[in-house]
């Protein structure tokens, strides 16, 4: 069967996640440990006890999925020994990715989360930028009001995650005028609670940063092709597969193509591995026939392993 293994974003946090995995299998302990040890700091308790308003800091976030994606994967392949067919992860996701497809050390990707985190909440002066989701109109028509919108200012697509939802991000000004005229023309838009507006240009300083971080970090051929937000297609190649890490920081998200990528490349399940089920959510919006189980705790976990006969 060939199986394709989701990784969450930003957003599928909550106080909690992971403790249970950690307690039930000794790989996802391990792993918690090592992010620990990683970040010189106890990573693995503020993901298991709080308090929230740290949790939701955009730099312990990101490594904090991260970390309860990793677990739940190597708990599973633990159990199992079922390997991907192929990888993606919605925006951080990306790295959750890479660390299962092998192509990059668990390790250095929580270093490095850390510090995408704070680049990316730096990168933009609080206040000034935002993001809202819009439901409803076609990316053309978005693109379309958000051009209308800009008026020197940033706005445009962000995430591109499933027919009818789309993420708009920019300045906070211009990011409201798209939705007042998205709005008039019967478009659903609802502002996110955000720290940052990510995946515009805005967060050009981000990148800038991150790309010198990256380049310190080895990229090995993945295990399985590593399906990339940027570009919506299978990469393999480590030195491709690092640049568009870069690129991912101001790109928008392609989603629903990257979903229905893995699905033309012959994926029969697909595996959501992390807290939440935000990916499995829209994975079900982009294809209604398709089977995907989500693993986030020792009971999904087991139920999924039912499910997949394994």
């Amino acid at each position: 069967m060939r199986i394709g293994f989701v990784f969450p974003g930003q957003g599928s946090q909550a106080v909690g996640m992971g403790r249970d995995l950690a307690n039930a299998f000794p790989e996802a302990e391990h792993t918690f440990t090592s992010a620990d040890e990683a970040l010189h700091e106890p990573l693995s308790a503020l993901c298991f006890e709080g308090p929230e308003d740290r949790l939701m800091l955009t730099a312990n976030t990101q490594p904090a999925v991260l970390t309860v994606s990793v677990a739940a994967v190597r708990a599973f392949v633990g159990r199992t020994g079922i390997e991907p067919f192929v990888v993606a992860g919605h925006s951080l996701g990306e790295y959750s990715a890479l660390v299962a497809a092998n192509a990059v050390d668990f390790q250095d990707a929580v270093r490095v989360t850390r510090s995408r985190g704070a680049f990316m909440q730096e990168a933009v002066p609080p206040g000034q930028g935002a993001m809202a989701a819009v439901m409803g109109p076609s990316p053309e028509e978005i693109r379309a009001a958000c051009d209308e919108a800009a008026r020197g200012e940033v706005v445009s697509p962000a995430n591109l995650n499933a027919p009818g939802q789309i993420v708009i991000s920019g300045h906070a000004a211009a990011v409201q005028r798209a939705g007042r005229i998205l709005g008039a023309k019967g478009a659903k838009v609802i502002p996110l609670k955000v720290s940052a507006p990510f995946h515009c240009s805005l967060m050009k300083p981000a990148a800038d940063r991150l790309s010198g971080v990256l380049k310190g970090v080895v990229f090995r051929a993945p295990s399985a092709p590593v399906v990339t937000n940027v570009e919506a297609r299978p990469e393999s190649d480590p030195d491709r597969l690092r640049t568009l890490l870069v690129e991912q920081v101001t790109s928008p998200v392609r989603w629903e193509e990257s979903v229905r990528q893995m699905i033309e490349l012959g994926v029969e399940r697909f595996v959501e591995f992390g807290p939440g089920k935000v990916t499995a959510g829209l994975i079900k919006r982009i294809d209604k026939g398709a089977k995907v189980v989500s693993i986030g705790d020792s009971k999904s976990l087991e139920e999924a392993i039912k499910e997949l006969g394994a």
